[in-house]
């Protein structure tokens, strides 16, 4: 079944793949800028622009409505000093077609991969407020 299993992620897990992610990079390319694309990879962004201390910028697209948002922004100014694009994921999935530049872990299988912040998802404020009573 295809994406029946899923691997879960802890943050301690996490921090450790991205910092692999980080040293790869650094091995091999002198990025100038960071971009993401959002949600996913917020967290991953936010830790490379820190290390590498490199500005960063996002892509919005709605991956799982299977409706896509238009980028209304005009990178007119910014295109013309681009002048090469590398790619990089935490993962690589068996059954995936798509070679990244830089990747520190390859899955042998095609798991759902449950990120430490996922559980959030499912988190409501007033669950939170429950949750702090009393601290």
């Amino acid at each position: 079944n295809f994406m029946a299993d899923k691997l879960i992620i802890s943050f301690n897990e996490y921090t450790k793949i991205v910092e692999q992610l980080a040293i790869q990079i650094h091995k091999s390319y002198k990025p100038t800028v960071l971009v993401g694309i959002m949600r996913g990879a917020a967290p991953i962004i936010d830790i490379l622009s820190r290390i590498f201390k490199l500005p960063i910028a996002y892509i919005v697209i709605q991956s799982y409505s299977g409706k896509g948002q238009e980028d209304q922004q005009d990178y007119g100014p910014t295109k013309k000093f681009i002048k090469e694009v590398k790619t990089a994921c935490l993962w690589k999935k068996k059954s995936s077609t798509f070679e990244p530049d830089f990747c520190p872990v390859r899955l042998d299988s095609d798991p759902w991969i449950v990120q430490p912040f996922e559980h959030y998802e499912e988190v409501r404020v007033e669950d939170l407020i429950k949750k702090h009573q009393g601290s």
